[in-house]
């Protein structure tokens, strides 16, 4: 603008064109309450005849506002999704020696199964070596001087080596021997360390803690234990006449016997388990004779097959969908399928014909991911169903189509063919809540994936957590800016056991505000917390067992009281 008075001791010049200057910054704005996924999957084959379903997507009346999104993917791969997020398969931090195994194995089936469908590029393949190379160099901080392998590592002093745990990294280890180097003295020491902690009749003793229950079908006893040491070792593979394989087996007859003459039931994830390790060791009259057993009890719906724990709790009244199965129905399930796929020389096409209701079964309950709801899930069942695909895997020149439309304007077509099995292929869906038909036409079976997810205010309800969360000063305001201020967590268990098993506690920074790293270190001296992490703006916080007395955190953020716009924030 123009003035009389000087600009220091210059004259103002008013150019003829004004001039401005803009700064642009990109806020990331989040939706409030809390954020919830479904997903809907399903194999369907054409042959010539057009198949058709419809998809109903409703919102709860609880939902925040335009929160709503959703999306089909389509893909001509059963692997197809699962290699797309090879690295994301579940929503959950992998701090601890049994999450890290679920960014390691699914690499191996993967890997075997592409070799034998011949469909493996240079790209995928050193993708998938480099993510062996890093999980197994990550694996390592949890291994004891011994050879054995627990959650945490030797570093926490609290833990001791544990027999599942070590007997899963043992196996997928030497199984990776074929694409990464892997160290001899890692595998040697680990069996000698399961061989020292196998007892006089061949069953082996349980040691240390898994800090998931779920993690191993929530069942405790040694015969399910022994079952899956002997998997482990069969998988390597060890041959039935190496001493610790021989006597295993040896435990394993005598469990069976035990259990078929009555004198104590035994579970379905047991039998499952032992099913699969004598068709291992080709023993298919003892398979089949547990098979017949299990196909008793198999839960037959929907054109689809699998296998419940007894008394299963009874879904909550009012669902909108089907939650998701639990992790141990799903790992049981996986090894029916594994024993069918392992029938010698090979499975029969009745084999084949009896896996296909088991395998819409299991692919309904994948996330948008491509794993499942936690760690031995999604490590069992994408062996099973990378096994299932190798089996069935053939060269055709037939193609599908796909066309998804609304009852308006909206429609949409893919095509699957031998150039793009897998690819996939994605497309956002305009309307939520809505109704779409999904129409598939040619000669071959596509895999279809939609996933919904939308933010609700979360109601009060039963929980077997208490969580309180303070902020002290409570309140920021007057003159002086606080540059920083302390968060406190109450935990406490209300469940039904003595304990809880393993809690993670989950703490997302305010925006504009980041923790301090030493404060969060400190918490590592309480006999109660085992780890700590700081990933991006969450802080992570790993507690081996909270029990009903309360459990007490807290820790500084460093920041200003007031809000600030830091690139990111929301």
């Amino acid at each position: 603008m123009q003035s009389l008075e000087l600009c220091g001791n210059e004259v103002i010049e008013v150019p003829e064109t004004g001039r401005k200057d803009t700064v642009i910054k990109t806020l990331l704005v989040e939706p409030e309450g809390i954020e919830q996924e479904e997903t809907f999957n399903s194999m369907t084959c054409a042959s010539g005849t057009k198949v058709s379903e419809l998809l109903s997507l409703k919102l709860p009346p609880n939902v925040v506002k335009e929160s709503a999104r959703a999306s089909v993917s389509v893909v001509g791969d059963i692997l197809g999704s699962t290699m797309q997020n090879i690295q994301n398969l579940l929503q959950m931090p992998y701090g601890c020696g049994e999450q890290n195994m679920v960014l390691f194995a699914p690499n191996i089936y993967i890997l075997n199964y592409l070799n034998e469908t011949q469909q493996l590029t240079q790209e995928i393949k050193s993708k998938a070596i480099g993510y062996l190379i890093s999980g197994y160099q990550r694996q390592l901080n949890y291994k004891h001087q011994d050879g054995s392998y627990s959650t945490f590592g030797e570093q926490y002093g609290r833990n001791q080596g544990n027999t599942w745990l070590t007997a899963f990294v043992l196996k997928t280890f030497a199984q990776a021997r074929a694409y990464i180097f892997i160290d001899e003295a890692h595998i040697t020491q680990a069996l000698t360390w399961l061989s020292q902690n196998q007892k006089d009749n061949g069953c082996f003793r349980s040691s240390g803690s898994l800090l998931n229950n779920a993690i191993k079908g929530g069942v405790e006893d040694e015969v399910t234990l022994s079952a899956y040491v002997t998997i482990a070792l069969l998988e390597i593979p060890l041959p039935a006449t190496h001493p610790v394989v021989r006597n295993a087996l040896f435990c394993l007859e005598s469990a069976w016997n035990t259990a078929k003459e009555g004198a104590h039931g035994s579970h379905v994830y047991t039998r499952a388990l032992l099913a699969y390790a004598f068709a291992l060791v080709g023993n298919q009259n003892r398979s089949r004779e547990i098979m017949r057993s299990l196909n008793e009890e198999a839960v037959k719906e929907d054109n689809s097959v699998h296998w419940e724990r007894p008394q299963k709790p009874k879904a909550p009244q009012g669902l909108l969908y089907q939650p998701q199965a639990p992790s141990a129905e799903v790992e049981m399930t996986a090894y029916v399928l594994l024993t069918l796929l392992t029938v010698q020389p090979a499975p029969t096409s009745e084999d084949l014909t009896s896996a296909v209701p088991i395998v819409k079964w299991i692919t309904k309950q994948q996330n948008s991911h491509g794993g499942f709801s936690s760690t031995q899930d999604t490590v069992v069942a994408l062996h099973a169903l990378s096994r299932y695909g190798a089996a069935t895997f053939t060269k055709t020149e037939k193609t599908a189509q796909v066309t998804i439309q609304n009852s308006r304007a909206f429609s949409t077509n893919f095509q699957v063919d031998n150039n793009n099995l897998l690819l996939l292929q994605q497309i956002t869906l305009p309307e939520l809540p809505g109704d779409y038909t999904i129409t598939i036409t040619g000669e071959r079976c596509v895999y279809l994936q939609t996933s919904m997810k939308y933010n609700i205010h979360p109601k009060k309800e039963d929980s077997p957590f208490s969580l309180k969360v303070q902020t002290l000063p409570e309140i920021c305001h007057g003159p002086k800016a606080h540059t920083s201020f302390q968060i406190s967590l109450n935990i406490s268990y209300t469940g039904s056991r003595p304990v809880s098993n393993m809690v993670i506690a989950d703490i997302k920074m305010i925006s504009g505000f980041i923790p301090l790293k030493p404060t969060v270190k400190m918490l590592e001296r309480s006999s109660y917390v085992s780890r700590t992490e700081v990933s991006n703006n969450h802080v992570l916080i790993y507690v081996d067992q909270v029990r009903a007395l309360t459990f007490w955190l807290g820790f500084h953020i460093s920041g200003l009281c007031k809000w600030v716009p830091l690139q990111g924030s929301q």
